[in-house]
């Protein structure tokens, strides 16, 4: 590989969220959704010399942005869109709760795919509105959408918005074109604005397709809001960069009055010059990337399989977190990863935070060296044979 991702860059000592927040330095930290590695090389470059220049004034964004991210989309994904659809923002979970404060009222209801990110719970109750769960069918290590009861659920007049996981976090599902289509249907049909958090979509595995939901079609296009952000991908998420796709106006207008309202219409100058650079100069290496994260579920699965057979990995179709049934432990999800962090030092996220239906789950973050993902998992392993012989 032209890229070195075994390379072990210490982040500990640099305030990084992910590796600082613990106060112990043996904590082995497998849980924040950022990678371990450095981003492209295009991007560290563009920022060094951004850097260079000393000075960090009122970013304005230019039309090279905008072109970036058009074509990249038109290349990738074939989904050709308009540079005058796209709201720049901050941050993805900003652009939902704006997107939610402009297309609801306080008492509407939302509807969400559960076990979903936690994230999508508090932007939803933040804006006054109600949480309502399809919940998800987990069968045969993996998932599938219960459309009947997303039928039922969107029939509810007060329901106006569904939001959409494209792929799916914390499950790793890459919902599939029918499946959109359906969801669409039955959305459009009772006149639910689907909200499509597409943040992971650049890590999808060989056998699975991305299909950006509003691509689908002109009814799905102007049906739709979408947010995207390359931070997933490049491991950009500190530089506070992201963006709202609306193709109708009346919707957009409505989307830019709320992110003005929210204060979250400004970006930072790095966070603008290292889109354009990933977007125009990084696909080599987010394509080593991809084949790297995949090498290491494969690597994840098999040590499983040989130490741990009694907890099921269910299947990763894309994102970088592992969602592990350990309903073998007998134990509630929040007492698993609190006694993993007392007593093997490894912090992975509890699935009960994504919500009821992820009680008996754990999720793990395999985005870092090899070598550091086979530590967590070797104390993963002394965990359940102390469990085992108490």
């Amino acid at each position: 590989m032209k890229y070195n991702f075994d390379e072990i860059i210490p982040r500990r000592g640099t305030n990084s969220y992910k590796w600082d927040t613990a106060k112990e330095d043996d904590v082995l930290p497998m849980w924040v959704a950022d990678m371990d590695f450095r981003t492209a090389p295009a991007v560290v470059e563009t920022l060094r010399r951004r850097v260079e220049h000393g000075v960090f004034g009122y970013t304005k964004v230019p039309s090279a942005y905008y072109e970036a991210i058009v074509a990249w989309f038109a290349r990738r994904h074939s989904w050709q869109m308009k540079k005058e659809w796209i709201i720049y923002t901050s941050g993805v979970v900003p652009a939902l709760s704006a997107i939610i404060k402009a297309l609801t009222v306080p008492g509407d209801r939302v509807l969400v795919q559960t076990p979903v990110y936690n994230c999508f719970f508090s932007s939803i109750r933040n804006n006054g509105c109600e949480v309502i769960t399809n919940s998800l069918i987990y069968e045969d290590a993996t998932y599938r959408i219960d459309f009947e009861d997303l039928e039922n659920k969107a029939a509810d007049p007060k329901v106006k918005l569904l939001l959409l996981c494209n792929p799916h976090n914390p499950t790793g599902r890459v919902w599939t074109r029918q499946e959109l289509v359906r969801i669409g249907e039955i959305c459009f049909r009772n006149k639910v604005v689907v909200v499509a958090d597409e943040i992971h979509c650049e890590l999808v595995f060989s056998g699975h397709t991305y299909t950006p939901f509003a691509s689908i079609s002109e009814e799905f296009l102007l049906h739709s809001v979408t947010c995207l952000s390359p931070s997933k991908a490049f491991n950009l998420a500190g530089l506070q960069i992201a963006n709202i796709i609306s193709a109708d106006q009346e919707m957009r207008q409505k989307i830019d009055k709320a992110i003005n309202i929210n204060e979250v219409c400004d970006v930072n100058p790095f966070g603008v010059e290292a889109l354009i650079a990933a977007y125009n100069e990084g696909e080599e290496w987010l394509e080593e990337l991809t084949h790297y994260l995949w090498e290491n579920y494969n690597c994840l699965r098999t040590y499983f399989n040989e130490h741990l057979p009694q907890f099921p990995v269910v299947m990763l179709e894309g994102t970088y977190l592992v969602w592990v049934d350990c309903l073998a432990l007998r134990q509630s999800s929040r007492e698993i990863v609190k006694t993993l962090l007392e007593e093997e030092k490894l912090w992975v996220n509890e699935g009960s935070m994504y919500g009821k239906e992820g009680e008996r789950f754990i999720r793990i973050n395999i985005a870092c060296p090899q070598k550091v993902l086979i530590d967590g998992l070797k104390r993963l392993k002394r965990l359940e044979l102390a469990l085992r012989h108490q």
